[in-house]
C-alpha cells in the first residue's frame, strides 16, 4: 500500500488464515473496489492473482493487526477472524466482517470479547474446547451473500 493516506473506501483483509480471499477479490473486482491483503511473510501465497494488492509484514504475532490499524480509516471495510482487531477497528469507524458472514457491530462486540476472554481463562485452567467448527460451504455462501450485499449497497448509496 502506498504510504499516503487513501482517499476512497477500501477493503482490508487480514489474510493469514482467511478462507474467502478469492471471493473478496471477485466482489471487489466486480464493484471496482480496492482491496488490500495483509499477511506475514510466513503466509505468502504461492499463487497471487494479477492485480491484487498484497502487503507482507514481519511474522511477529501482531504485525498484521498493527499494519491494518495504522492504515484503516473511517468507512473502510475489514475482513478478519480476529475479534480483538475487529473491536479496535470498529472504534475507528470501519465496517468489519468475519469470513463466516458475521458483521461485527459496536453494540455486540463486547459480548464476543467477553466470550473470547472466558475461553482464554478456561484454557489457562486446562479446559480446552473443541475449537472453531470447520469452515463449510454454507459458511462461504453466507459470507458471499452478506458481504456481497453490503458492498453492493455501499457502492449504490455512494453513486446516488
Amino acid at each position: 500500500m502506498n504510504n499516503y493516506a487513501h482517499k476512497k473506501r477500501v477493503i482490508f483483509v487480514d489474510a493469514d488464515a482467511c478462507p474467502v480471499k478469492d471471493e473478496i477479490s471477485v466482489i471487489a473486482k466486480d464493484l471496482k473496489l480496492e482491496v488490500f491483503f495483509i499477511a506475514s511473510y510466513y503466509h505468502k501465497p504461492s499463487n497471487m492473482n494479477e492485480g491484487e494488492n498484497w502487503t507482507f509484514v514481519d511474522p511477529d504475532r501482531e504485525a498484521c493487526d498493527l499494519y491494518i490499524l495504522n492504515h484503516i480509516k473511517r468507512g473502510d471495510i475489514l475482513v478478519t477472524q480476529d475479534i480483538g482487531l475487529a473491536s479496535l477497528t470498529l472504534q475507528k469507524g470501519s465496517f468489519v466482517f468475519s469470513p463466516r458472514g458475521t458483521e461485527y457491530r459496536e453494540e455486540t462486540i463486547d459480548t464476543a470479547l467477553d466470550f473470547r476472554y472466558l475461553a482464554a481463562k478456561d484454557r489457562e485452567r486446562g479446559k480446552f474446547s473443541k475449537g472453531p467448527k470447520p469452515f463449510t460451504g454454507k459458511d462461504r455462501n453466507l459470507f458471499l451473500t452478506v458481504f456481497g450485499d453490503f458492498c453492493r449497497n455501499m457502492v449504490e448509496r455512494k453513486l446516488k
